[in-house]
């Protein structure tokens, strides 16, 4: 059980990596679904990761990064949204 948490949990720093690569080249920006989507996805590889190898400290970072990464996603889901209507 032990291989299978690290190999989901370096899945999820790829993710990380991948999206900050991705946004350092400029080929997504920081407020696009799939960036959002990416970090989401990697915390909550890590967060599994962590449940087998515990690390309070990095629970509470991946727990952090996925609440953030779900607002961002509401945001960018509601605003479109909220704007049309207004017009």
């Amino acid at each position: 059980m032990e291989l299978l948490a690290d190999i989901i949990g370096n899945m999820g720093v790829f993710c990380f990596l991948l999206a900050y690569f991705l946004l350092q080249k400029g080929v997504i920006l920081h407020t696009q679904l799939n960036y959002l989507l990416l970090n989401l996805v990697g915390s909550l590889l890590l967060i599994f990761s962590l449940l087998v190898n515990w690390n309070l400290s990095a629970f509470l970072l991946e727990a952090a990064w996925a609440l953030i990464s779900i607002g961002g996603i509401i945001k960018f889901v509601y605003l479109p949204w909220c704007s049309a209507r207004k017009k």
